[in-house]
């Protein structure tokens, strides 16, 4: 696993943005940045892949103990939708299952799990397109640990038949042509190119017909199938939560409510009492232990609200809106420091499949400033 520099491609700015990541800079600086890449080899490659696929399935089985145990209220789940959610685990009602595993990994020892994304993910546009054209453009012989768009357009192929509709909304908030932008335009393409019709809607227009008992959009069509880039912890929180149990039957919501589950970070927890000492997990607790941790909400989003001790003493603090709903204190793991630059790898999963990865660098915490930078490996 090296690190190295390499000047960028000349305008490059140009080329991602028609590859549609318009939100390639932030405050000036590169938050795509191609001037440097990262090479492993392709065993290293197949320890990401294999320990993808081990991570998984023990979501799978902590999924189940959740719903066993009746845990939702250790996740601050609303009791309400407890029945919807054992109702989705059980009934499996379509979806991508896609998500995004933060790994920390050295290119020596088994990589280590930070957390699962898997509600609302986003650097995918990144990952699954535009390094991939990097790697096309800058290094041809090489390969890429990369199948993210294939599966994606695959998996939005298999559940077509399932759905309710061949009519799909797809939700945001209207973020300025940022990153949530970008990520729906993209799920919005490959959801045509598996054939089915697209409707974009800002999440703040969605509207309720009394009458019908309905979710609406602004021109008063029945909502019958939602992909939202819109949180379920958000969605069950927000004045028209009723309404989602009310009408939850007549719709279908991409990713389901299950979801919640897993993208909440007491699933850590949770794993950890499950499988102590696993190689691919990092000790995660509800209380401190020790004087190396890291204090995560349970629920935050672009590293917010985090806190890194090492040593018994604070080393770094985000800012932020969370915390009020509990935290978890999972074991501080040292990233690789290359040149001040920690590389933390997202690892794609479409439904049970690993399917790439991409890599973000940031400082102790990794936050939305942190850069995805391109990866290529060694082919055997």
């Amino acid at each position: 696993m090296q690190r190295i520099d390499i000047s960028p491609r000349p305008h490059w700015q140009q080329i991602v943005e028609d590859q549609g990541l318009v939100w390639h800079s932030l405050q000036g600086l590169p938050y795509w940045n191609e001037s440097a890449y990262y090479r492993f080899t392709a065993d290293q490659v197949d320890e990401l892949e294999a320990a993808s696929l081990e991570l998984y399935n023990r979501c799978l089985d902590a999924g189940q103990y959740i719903l066993d145990h009746d845990l939702f209220a250790r996740f601050g789940i609303p009791e309400a939708f407890v029945p919807l959610i054992k109702h989705a685990w059980d009934e499996e009602p379509p979806a991508l299952n896609y998500g995004r595993f933060d790994l920390g990994y050295d290119g020596k020892s088994p990589p280590k799990m930070f957390e699962y994304n898997c509600d609302t993910p986003t650097s995918l546009l990144e990952a699954a397109v535009v390094q991939w054209q990097w790697k096309e453009d800058v290094y041809p012989r090489d390969d890429q640990f990369n199948s993210l768009h294939d599966k994606l357009v695959a998996k939005w192929k298999d559940i077509k038949p399932y759905l309710k509709s061949q009519r799909v909304h797809f939700t945001h908030v209207n973020d300025h042509a940022g990153e949530d932008t970008i990520t729906v335009g993209y799920h919005r393409d490959l959801a045509e190119r598996a054939g089915i019709e697209s409707v974009p809607l800002f999440t703040q227009d969605i509207g309720w017909d009394s009458a019908k008992k309905r979710f609406v959009d602004i021109e008063c069509n029945s909502i019958d199938v939602l992909f939202h880039l819109y949180p379920w912890e958000w969605l069950v929180n927000e004045d028209f939560a009723s309404h989602i149990v009310e009408s939850y039957d007549e719709m279908q919501w991409i990713e389901p409510i299950w979801k919640m589950m897993w993208s909440n970070k007491a699933l850590l927890a949770v794993l950890w009492e499950l499988f102590p000492e696993h190689p691919n997990l990092l000790p995660t607790h509800f209380e401190p232990q020790g004087d190396n941790y890291v204090k995560k909400p349970l629920l935050a989003r672009e590293g917010a609200n985090v806190t890194v001790v090492k040593g018994g003493l604070e080393v770094s603090q985000t800012d932020g809106d969370y915390g009020y709903e509990g935290y978890i204190y999972q074991h501080l793991y040292e990233l690789p420091d290359f040149g001040g630059n920690r590389p933390v790898i997202g690892s794609w999963i479409v439904d049970g499949e690993p399917a790439g990865m991409g890599i973000r660098e940031g400082g102790l915490i990794t936050g939305n400033t942190g850069k995805f930078v391109p990866h290529v490996f060694t082919p055997r």
